[in-house]
């Protein structure tokens, strides 16, 4: 099993940044993925970014993120995070992240994003 616990999470104005950080209760190395995901109110949760814990592969965004967004990870920390920047306020949604781990998919509990314009 895998705990998640995100943070980060705030207000912030048009333009501006914000860090999320996600830690996991395992060894991200024991892990075959990490994710964002974020849902806004009345739509369907969207994937952000993935980071896969082996191999050399480059992490993945969904087009409308590319160029601001980056997922990173702390192996020593166990920590992923999701440094966001060039907020804009149709990205004001709950933001979850998701380990992928022995087939099975563990989720965090979210953390609020709220971007005013």
């Amino acid at each position: 099993q895998v705990h998640l616990v995100e943070s980060g999470g705030g207000l912030v104005q048009a333009g501006g940044s914000l860090r999320l950080s996600c830690s996991a209760s395992r060894n991200i190395f024991s892990l075959y993925s990490l994710a964002w995901y974020r849902q806004a109110p009345e739509k369907q949760r969207e994937l952000v970014a993935t980071v896969f814990t082996g191999g050399s592969g480059s992490p993945s965004y969904v087009d409308s993120v590319k160029g601001r967004f980056t997922i990173s990870r702390d192996n020593a920390k166990n920590t992923v995070y999701l440094q966001m920047n060039s907020l804009n306020s149709e990205e004001t949604a709950v933001y979850y992240c998701k380990a992928r781990y022995m087939m099975r998919d563990y989720w965090g509990q979210g953390t609020q994003v709220t971007v005013s314009s």
